[in-house]
């Protein structure tokens, strides 16, 4: 069975390895622009709210960007297929970076929050389309290499951003991270536009876009995933709030069933789920979505409160995963394509676990260096697990299938994500409610010890909630591993592109 790819004779076999080279820039530029964006923000949060108030809500400039890229990946995973990547990739940079200005022009806490879902718009287009161009780009055999590029980006990003948002806010102003994106983004839009060029296809029919079941799919999973972020924080669980969402999402869970069913070309189209490989790695992305919450909300806490680190050492322990992480991707091929992709990640997610599990036993307080080595061990582990699924997965379907399969993948991990920080957050609470006797929840908690104001027992408490999520996390990453076990089959069926 044969697969053909459009982007590769455009971009790299019949025009020349230099365009597609201009073309992997402007990507990596776009993946810089929604990689930088979580982190270089949190850094200016203190600013922005002692300039324009609305500290109550202030979380809502990351929960408000995260649901739109969120609900809008299976959307732009469809259009990329229908209509091509290059008009996704452009439109989705264009709102991104019109939503990076308005932000920089923002007046109080309500038009920043609005404009930040404006670009997480934008962000749903940048993240799915660049990792489907990826795959179209490059054959199997050289896939790895650009995706150990993408994988860099992050991990460069995740260091550097704090960084480069502290000093933009204490020595400019806090709407300079915004206007930073605009030279990064036109750079990549003018790649774009000047050296992608995709071949015109003949459809068949003339292309039918489910505008229904895009509206559903968005409505569903911004009710849903509201609930989820919004839930004992903003109100308590079973409140009206939350059970008025639950309820609404659930009843347009409904609705997208109904719409996606009769829909000539659905916006989810039911072979995402029936099709053995793409069910597995969507599952098991979901899974890796969970576990990270562990690491990346509670072990930057479990530092300062614990081992009694300063900020920038406690980002440190937190910031080696993201170096070994794409290393391993990188050298993660010498292994599949000698046990397969499903063994691959199998091997780095039952890694994962075990070194998840060790957490609970480090010694208290301990030393830095202790959860330091676990972190980097687990990003090499992680590494290990994610390339080789999405790898694989892209290989089997053509190129007419690939941004939705991808979208989907991305999909369900950043709904991982979401549903881990709530649970997560509840376990963590339930843990210090129980050890200080009801005394207080993980954000108070973790403010009186800011203050000094802490007893040791409270110190104990932290790293008791911290253990607790970590068993979670591996519970969550030996889900992963029976998943592929069972549902995964031992060799994906790659196509063969010609």
């Amino acid at each position: 069975m044969g697969s053909t790819t459009p982007a590769i004779r455009a971009a790299g076999r019949d025009t020349g390895t230099g365009r597609r080279g201009a073309v992997v820039a402007a990507l990596m530029l776009s993946m810089a622009l929604a990689a930088l964006d979580s982190t270089i923000v949190s850094t200016a949060v203190p600013q922005i709210v002692g300039d324009l108030d609305g500290f109550s809500v202030f979380s809502w400039l990351f929960s408000g960007y995260l649901l739109a890229v969120t609900v809008t990946l299976p959307v732009y995973g469809k259009l990329s297929d229908t209509f091509g990547r290059k008009p996704v990739l452009v439109v989705g940079a264009a709102l991104f970076l019109l939503g990076s200005l308005l932000c920089a022009l923002a007046w109080n806490m309500g038009a920043l929050i609005a404009f930040r879902i404006v670009q997480g718009l934008g962000g749903g287009a940048l993240q799915g389309t660049v990792q489907t161009l990826a795959a179209d780009l490059y054959p199997l055999e050289e896939r790895p290499k650009i995706q150990s590029k993408l994988s860099t980006v992050w991990a460069v990003s995740a260091v550097a951003g704090p960084g480069i948002g502290g000093v933009l806010a204490a020595y400019a102003d806090w709407r300079w991270i915004f206007l930073v994106n605009l030279p990064i983004g036109t750079a990549a839009l003018w790649l774009i536009v000047r050296h992608l060029h995709e071949p015109e296809r003949a459809p068949r029919t003339p292309p039918r876009v489910d505008w229904m079941g895009a509206l559903a799919v968005f409505a569903c999973g911004g009710a849903l995933l509201t609930a989820l972020v919004q839930g004992g924080v903003a109100w308590a669980w079973w409140s009206a709030p939350s059970c008025a969402l639950f309820a609404a999402g659930l009843a347009l869970v409904a609705l997208v069933v109904w719409i996606e069913r009769r829909a000539a070309e659905p916006i989810i189209p039911g072979w995402v789920w029936r099709r053995r490989t793409i069910a597995a790695v969507n599952l098991a992305s979901g899974a890796l979505g969970l576990l990270m919450v562990a690491p990346t909300v509670f072990l930057p806490t479990y530092a300062q409160s614990v081992l009694g680190l300063a900020p920038v050492a406690a980002g440190f322990v937190l910031s080696v995963w993201t170096l070994t992480w794409p290393v391993a991707a990188a050298l993660s091929q010498h292994v599949y394509r000698r046990i397969g992709f499903r063994n691959t990640a199998m091997l780095g997610i039952g890694a994962a676990a075990l070194i998840l599990l060790a957490f609970p036993f480090l010694p208290y307080p301990g030393s830095a260096w202790q959860p330091t080595l676990l972190m980097t061990l687990l990003g090499a582990a992680l590494g290990l697990f994610q390339l080789p699924l999405i790898v694989g997965v892209q290989s089997t379907v053509g190129w007419a299938e690939r941004g939705t399969t991808t979208a989907s993948v991305l999909f369900c991990r950043q709904t991982g994500q979401t549903i881990g920080a709530a649970a997560f957050g509840a376990v963590a609470n339930g843990v210090l409610s129980a050890r200080l006797g009801g005394a207080g929840d993980l954000d108070s908690v973790t403010r009186a010890l800011a203050a000094g104001t802490a007893p040791e027992a409270t110190r104990r408490a932290i790293a008791d909630a911290v253990h607790a999520v970590y068993l979670g996390a591996a519970g969550a990453a030996a889900l992963a591993f029976v998943v592929l076990l069972v549902l995964a089959p031992r060799r994906f069926p790659v196509l063969t592109e010609r």
